[in-house]
């Protein structure tokens, strides 16, 4: 009797304890969550640029927004993301000695007084650096992107915060980006004087739509390839109203933006959207231009076989002096895991290359036009598009076989990750030093045509760049005379000068030595 009111008792008390703690977990947790909500909400959206979490789908010209200061000239994703924003252009600061010097040292005798720079780049908190140096130098800026997907939304808020007119998202649709071309270029009462474009949309809009204003326009200056190809080919034409500089083209950006910069991104790029493990993976990359040469070195590190396609005799044979075969397309489009693009051309890959793909290869691009692979051949009711992530589609044919399409065939690193802000430092200030170049340069110096950086970029920076080069190995005296040069420096000023290298060696004046 004992036994059965004990275990009656037991098995009560059991029950009653058990709905308790189901009743007191439910109650703490929904009174935690909703008071933790309140301190979490903040952050929900703060991922990476890289990523597309906003939940607002609102686009930005359907917005009305204003900073602070009661400014609406600008339109972005949101204005609320500027304090983030100004936190990365302060890590990019530091990672952009040779510009920061300039502005430093510049910024007295203000070298752009008076110029009114339109600019279409990549909205990152390394062109935020740009922007603000060459308004410290005295110049007004007005800027649009010129790629769809590579904007950095917090940083683009930043700068709306800061004042500029920025008009600019992650996103964009092709209308979006030409009215916001338009927008940046189309103001009553303002005109500008000077041109920075990235990829040559700007100028052809202008050119386009509004040719009167190369009236008042000084110049251009251009830093990729395909942007330089275009200005040649209105060169050739008669029909470029202004002088047009070629950054890309100068040893300052070839040899250092288009070659460390994309070895290190390329890997970035692919990881982020694909996860993909390199080593034993079979690659073909087409073109070995400094891009190219940039993205083989990672890639073969990493373990991967690369092979190159090239249509450059001199850039095929340093190709397979460095230890890559050199291959046409098709002879490997079957068998290869990951196709890359690095040539700056148009239909490169073609629909039939991709229809001789293997099921699962990824496609992508790292050359400034989305031209180079035939996306648009691909849009086709026979094939289905499948979204897998931001910036990364499948692309499935009636068989069943898909290929990964990587950024729509855009600029992989920019589109998708990130890129190395000390390399772009010696770049911005390349493009500063011509923007400055250009505006001051006395009537007659410069035709109607596309040039070079001079070989003498004036008296700029006013310390001779040979004070920069304390971590230089010096020349022996004997090596100076039996070259004719005077002095114990590695190089002489003069040729310093006509190289244009003074970002460099600001660089490296920054970097760390084994004695330091």
């Amino acid at each position: 009797m004992i036994f059965c009111f004990v275990l009656v008792f037991s098995i009560v008390f059991f029950f009653v304890f058990f709905f308790f703690r189901l009743f007191a977990c439910t109650f703490f947790s929904r009174a935690t969550l909703a008071s933790g909500s309140r301190r979490l909400r903040p952050f929900v959206g703060d991922s990476a640029s890289y990523t597309d979490s906003s939940d607002d789908e609102t686009s930005p010209r359907d917005k009305q927004q204003k900073n602070s200061k009661g400014n609406g000239d600008f339109c972005i994703k949101n204005i609320k993301q500027a304090d983030f924003g100004r936190r990365e252009i302060e890590i990019a600061e530091q990672e952009m000695p040779a510009l920061m010097a300039l502005r430093k040292r510049a910024q007295g005798e203000k070298p752009l007084a008076g110029a009114k720079v339109v600019g279409c780049t990549h909205i990152t908190a390394q062109t935020a650096v740009l922007m603000e140096t060459l308004t410290a130098l005295g110049a007004q800026c007005r800027w649009a992107a010129c790629n769809i997907y590579s904007t950095q939304n917090e940083v683009a808020a930043a700068l709306a915060e800061g004042g500029f007119s920025v008009f600019a998202w992650k996103g964009e649709s092709e209308d979006d980006f030409w009215w916001c071309i338009d927008r940046c270029v189309n103001l009553e009462g303002w005109q500008p004087n000077m041109i920075l474009d990235d990829g040559g949309d700007l100028t052809h809009w202008i050119y386009k739509k509004y040719p009167n204003m190369f009236k008042k326009i000084k110049g251009i200056v251009e830093e990729s390839v395909t942007g330089v190809h275009r200005l040649y080919q209105l060169s050739k034409a008669g029909k470029l109203c202004v002088p047009a500089m070629n950054v890309n083209d100068s040893v300052t950006k070839q040899k250092f933006d288009n070659l460390y910069c994309c070895r290190e991104s390329i890997l970035d790029g692919l990881k982020r959207t694909t996860d993909v493990m390199f080593g034993g993976k079979q690659v073909v990359v087409c073109g070995y231009g400094e891009v190219g040469k940039g993205c083989c070195a990672a890639l073969k590190a990493m373990g991967s076989i690369v092979y190159v396609t090239e249509i450059d005799p001199i850039c095929a044979l340093q190709a397979c002096m460095d230890g890559f075969r050199l291959v046409k397309l098709n002879e490997v489009i079957r068998q290869v895991d990951i196709v890359i693009t690095c040539t700056g051309n148009k239909n490169v890959v073609v629909r039939e290359y991709l229809d001789r793909m293997k099921n699962g290869c990824i496609v992508c691009n790292m050359g400034h036009s989305n031209t180079e692979i035939d996306v648009a051949s691909l849009r086709t009711p026979e094939l289905t598009w499948e979204r897998v992530r931001s910036q990364v589609d499948h692309v499935i044919w009636p068989d069943g076989k898909r290929i990964v399409l990587l950024a729509e065939g855009r600029l992989l690193n920019l589109s998708c990750s990130t890129v190395p802000t000390f390399v772009l430092s010696i770049t911005a200030t390349t493009q500063a030093l011509a923007l400055i170049e250009l505006y001051n340069a006395p009537e007659g110096r410069y035709k109607q045509d596309v040039y070079l950086l001079p070989k003498k970029m004036g008296k700029r920076p006013p310390n001779s760049p040979v004070s920069l080069l304390a971590r230089v190995t010096k020349r022996s005296h004997s090596f100076s005379l039996s070259l004719s040069f005077s002095g114990s420096f590695p190089l002489p000023p003069s040729v310093l000068l006509q190289m244009n290298m003074w970002p460099v060696f600001t660089c490296l004046r920054s970097m760390p030595t084994s004695q330091s």
